[in-house]
């Protein structure tokens, strides 16, 4: 009874949003063109060329800002390429990120809606920003995420996930598959 009562309120809310999305699809991200913040990592799909960026939110003295330390947003490389914010559904189930102070104080751990088993790391690390994460076994520094995915009635399913990044110590490429 709870299952069928909350698939048909998640399906009331997404038939509520459906007149909205001509208006969601309009809202562009207003602050600056890409490539203004150092950028941590993207995330690609086998949907589109369409990207989700996700860049550092720095402070004027160049530290991560701890009220949002990272910003993601969609650049529609499909289309014109300009910068789209995250509506209020991608942010929540898919897309958006929670960021809270790792225990050291010296980064921030971030977990991904869709991905909350990944755990994902934001350092500054000397003059620069980056993303980090357990990739294969091995520290990495993240530089993308693909996901391969297939439409369905109720939204995409994602048939797996695979996490590039590089070797802090050697530089050498590393990736990981990652299957639901």
């Amino acid at each position: 009874m709870k299952k069928t009562l909350c698939r048909v309120l998640t399906l009331a809310l997404l038939a509520a949003l459906v007149p909205c999305a001509p208006c969601a699809a309009a809202e562009t991200a207003a602050a600056g063109a890409q490539g203004n913040s150092p950028l941590l990592f993207v995330i690609e799909r086998s949907k589109n060329a369409n990207i989700v960026r996700y860049e550092a939110n720095l402070k004027p003295d160049g530290s991560l800002d701890p009220k949002k330390p990272v910003v993601a947003y969609w650049l529609m490389l499909a289309k014109d390429g300009r910068r789209k914010k995250l509506n209020w559904i991608e942010k929540k189930k898919a897309y958006g990120i929670k960021a809270k102070p790792d225990a050291l104080q010296s980064g921030y751990i971030l977990t991904l809606a869709a991905a909350r088993k990944i755990k994902l790391f934001v350092r500054n690390t000397g003059n620069t920003v980056r993303a980090e994460a357990v990739i294969n076994g091995r520290p990495a520094i993240l530089e993308k995420i693909f996901i391969k995915s297939h439409a369905r009635l109720f939204g995409p399913k994602v048939d797996y996930m695979e996490l590039y990044g590089k070797d802090p110590l050697t530089g050498e490429s590393v990736s990981e598959k990652i299957v639901p």
